[in-house]
């Protein structure tokens, strides 16, 4: 499981972490549950407004790296090791038995349990990982044929720091590392990369791997590709911009799916309450911009949750930006004065009606982790657009027809954001309100969140600021390797500084104490909320609506991670 990007109003959450926050809940009482689980029907879920689903393998590149593409992979390939809320490996959900490793985390040994077999009755084994482990090498490659490069490249110091993956066995693997590293960062960031893939059926150039990868590359966005799987379901169906449909896999060898599964397209948030009221959606959100009319929802549950992630504007800091800002968006203390035009209390209370609380760093205050240090409960940079304009004023900015102009270089640009969700939209609004205050004129330019991905993951003269959207931690170890370090594959905003390349690679180490090790990894979260490699923005939470007749949709979510466990899901008829 790794970081993947997530539209601002929409992970699939529970309410666990917010009853123990103490925080207030909207759910209606449950109805009485059948005592025994009923195969058949069909549930329908909801997806972020204008949200499509669009790549179907589990190595991917950045322009199509979103939580949604994997809820739905991670129900047809099983991925290696399966993180549960608890944010600890759960062996009955993961590919993997067990991992074993030396004192100086140099190698680690990978046990698979023989029961799992793809859907074609061949077993899953150390071959389907050694493939997976040669297509990421091969896509990893700064001179890999489109659409690759894999977006994961140098996460987890893979493949770059790696000495040799060798079988020993059909159930067993054996890793070794070129140098020592943090035991649970690397088994949560590198050894979690290798989803099996079928390489009896796939692997059609096994002499040629750059023919090979081309292949991948070309099947990616092929849903009928999908045809040998080892998870709990098969895709039956997928129509762009309407539905994807996930049918019972009889050949699975864990707990057989109940239910029949469509991951349903949403033109907005409107569109998604109206199928609601209707039956039409049974797990689907309640946009807090219509939490007013929540008791419309009489044949639903309604619970908040929240997910271990971030949400963020981001900058876009290369040279070749547009609108010439780049080299602007690089200093520290504009985007300190840009901070500060954002008002998080507001957007918490307004908009978001409490479920929406404010975030100072890269990790929530919600779900609780050991991973928060609490001085980061309070903001560095508190709102206060006054002090922001002054900031910048310092720095020799002056108005020029009412907006802030430096060397003939307005303050001024478009900001992109996922679109469809009204509350998202007043936020956004809202932020526009702050930032004119400082002299900042910013146009606000919604669009759909696969197009926002593209777009961020594209040419950088394309963009000059994106919003509306997050990263979700997937299981990994929370570090920020991929995000925030130079090279990153989600740093699509090309922020570079080699004092935060030292306290991440820190964090990679291996320490004698866990105590330790949370002390390097505290020195760059502190680190890297102070030197704003995005602009933080509020913990947005997602009320869940579930139909009455729809059972263990909350159990079985995994709101911490993100990644659904649908065959859990059932219905009463």
């Amino acid at each position: 499981m790794k970081s993947r990007r997530l539209a601002l109003a929409a992970s699939l959450t529970t309410a666990v972490a917010l009853a123990a926050a103490g925080c207030g809940s909207t759910s209606q009482t449950p109805s009485s549950t059948p005592s025994t689980p009923q195969s058949g029907g069909t549930i329908v879920y909801a997806l972020p407004p204008q949200t499509n689903l669009n790549w179907y393998i589990p190595i991917v590149n950045s322009g199509y790296d979103s939580l949604y593409n994997f809820q739905l992979i991670y129900q047809l390939y099983k991925p290696l090791i399966y993180i549960g809320s608890n944010y600890a490996i759960d062996w009955g959900s993961s590919i993997a038995k067990n991992i074993t490793y030396n004192a100086q985390g140099t190698v680690y040994h990978i046990f698979l349990n023989p029961k799992w077999t793809w859907s074609n009755g061949k077993p899953v084994t150390s071959q389907d990982i050694l493939f997976t482990w040669n297509v990421i090498k091969a896509t990893s490659a700064p001179n890999a044929p489109q659409p690759w490069p894999y977006v994961m490249a140098g996460v987890g110091d893979i493949p770059n720091g790696v000495q040799s993956i060798v079988a020993n066995g059909p159930d067993e693997v054996t890793i070794t590392l070129k140098q020592p590293a943090n035991q649970e960062w690397f088994i949560y960031n590198g050894i979690a990369q290798l989803t099996p893939m079928p390489s009896a059926v796939w692997n059609k150039y096994p002499t040629n791997i750059s023919q090979e990868i081309t292949y991948l590359g070309q099947q990616g966005t092929n849903p009928s590709f999908d045809s040998v799987v080892d998870g709990p379901y098969m895709l039956k169906n997928a129509v762009s911009s309407q539905s994807w449909t996930l049918v019972p896999n009889p050949h699975y060898a864990g707990h057989k799916a109940y239910a029949t599964i469509v991951m349903a397209y949403e033109g907005s948030n409107a569109a998604e309450f109206a199928a609601l009221k209707t039956n039409q959606v049974q797990v689907g959100y309640l946009d807090l911009s219509e939490y007013g009319a929540r008791s419309q929802l009489t044949n639903d549950l309604i619970r908040p949750g929240y997910p271990f992630a971030y949400f963020d504007i981001e900058l876009n800091l290369h040279k070749n930006a547009k609108n010439n800002l780049g080299p602007v968006f690089n200093q520290l203390y504009v985007r300190q004065a840009l901070e500060m035009g954002i008002n998080q209390q507001a957007i918490n209370t307004d908009i978001y009606h409490g479920y929406a609380p404010p975030q100072y760093g890269p990790i929530p205050v919600l779900p609780k982790t050991p991973f928060l240090d609490p001085k980061l409960t309070k903001p560095l940079y508190p709102y206060n657009p006054a002090a922001g304009k002054k900031l910048l004023e310092d720095y020799g900015w002056k108005m020029v027809n009412g907006v802030m102009t430096k060397n003939g270089v307005p303050l001024s640009f478009t900001m992109i954001y996922s679109s469809g969700s009204t509350a998202s939209d007043e936020m956004m609004a809202l932020i526009q309100q702050g930032w004119k205050q400082e002299g900042v004129n910013v146009t606000l330019q919604p669009i759909p969140f696969a197009n926002l991905e593209g777009t961020i993951s594209g040419a950088p003269s394309g963009w000059d600021a994106a919003g509306s959207q997050g990263i979700i931690y997937g299981g990994s170890y929370p570090t920020g390797g991929e995000l925030f370090g130079t090279g990153g594959g989600l740093n699509n905003m090309g922020f570079s500084d080699p004092t935060e390349d030292a306290l991440i690679k820190a964090t990679h180490q291996p320490y004698p104490t866990a105590a330790q090790s949370m002390k390097a990894y505290l020195a760059y979260e502190d680190y890297t909320a102070k030197v704003l490699p995005v602009l933080w923005n509020n913990n947005v939470g997602t009320l869940i609506v579930t139909a009455k007749t729809v059972h263990n949709a909350y159990k079985y979510s995994n709101p911490t991670v993100g990644y659904p466990q649908f065959q859990y899901w059932w219905i009463a008829h």
